[in-house]
């Protein structure tokens, strides 16, 4: 595919990449050798998840301590949870010694089979636990779902769950990934409509396996139209044709959100490279001015 085209980015446009915790040393030795492919796209941060009820609490500190020391800049998931106040404020004071400014605040999940109910608190309890204790010091970013949280009982309802995440303190959000920049466009003006004038970064999910992406996107509500669906069913034997055509499809969709003004783009990139610096490249982000 040619570079799209020149459509001008926003004065502030945002790249951003998103990794999960390694797995022993293999996996950080992997990880490792994703970042430095990675730093040629000069990504203004990496963000590192949270497991279900903080089951990946050290491997995500190791992993953004170890961006750190890199130089770059490094944001933490921390997910509410089964979490308790004092364990949130401990780790917020970790975070900040070690030079940590960002952090993605998330309601989370609690482990499976942990036989307890949902803790009744959400991202709008987090994201007023962070304010109450650090302040203005961190930058929080919150998640957003343009195709409606699968917990939702209605748009409107998912739209209010939202806003009160950023009137709570949020400064930014990072979407859910989606195939469809409609959605993403709808929510922003819905978002406009209510006077929340904040940061909306489309998530964006690379496509390289069929099952994968399949199954992923039923968990989380993520939709894939069924053009789309249809034709990486027809692909899903033949890895090369699909991956070159989910690089396709992911590029188109990112430059329509370019063209239609989003401030930025942040991907998923599990762990993993080669997808998102072909996308990056197509759209010509990989020659941007940094």
């Amino acid at each position: 595919m040619n570079n799209r085209s020149q459509t001008p980015l926003a004065p502030d446009f945002r790249l951003s990449c998103e990794f999960f915790p390694p797995r022993g040393d293999s996996g950080s030795g992997s990880l490792e050798r994703v970042v430095e492919r990675l730093e040629a796209l000069h990504p203004a941060f990496y963000s590192c998840t949270y497991g279900a009820g903080g089951s990946t609490r050290d491997g995500t500190r190791n992993t953004v301590a170890s961006l750190l020391q890199r130089g770059l800049d490094a944001a933490p998931h921390l997910s509410i949870g089964g979490d308790s106040k004092e364990t949130i404020f401990a780790l917020l004071d970790d975070y900040r010694t070690l030079g940590v400014k960002r952090i993605v605040a998330l309601r989370g999940d609690l482990p499976s089979g942990s036989g307890r109910a949902r803790n009744i608190h959400n991202a709008e309890s987090l994201v007023r636990w962070i304010r109450e204790h650090s302040g203005d010091y961190f930058h929080l970013e919150v998640a957003a779902y343009p195709e409606v949280h699968p917990d939702a009982r209605s748009a409107e309802d998912d739209l209010e769950f939202f806003s009160r995440k950023i009137e709570a303190g949020a400064n930014s959000a990072i979407t859910q990934y989606f195939y469809n920049p409609h959605a993403y466009f709808d929510f922003a003006e819905r978002l406009a409509a209510r006077g929340l004038d904040v940061p909306l970064i489309p998530g964006i999910m690379p496509i390289t396996n069929f099952e994968g992406i399949v199954r992923f996107s039923a968990s989380c509500g993520a939709d894939i139209p069924r053009w789309l669906l249809k034709r990486l069913e027809s692909l899903q034997d033949d890895e090369s044709a699909l991956r070159a055509f989910g690089i396709e499809v992911v590029t188109r969709v990112c430059d329509d959100l370019i063209a239609g003004g989003a401030p930025g783009l942040h991907f998923y990139t599990l762990n993993r490279w080669g997808a998102t610096t072909a996308v990056c490249r197509n759209l010509g982000l990989d020659t941007r001015p940094v």
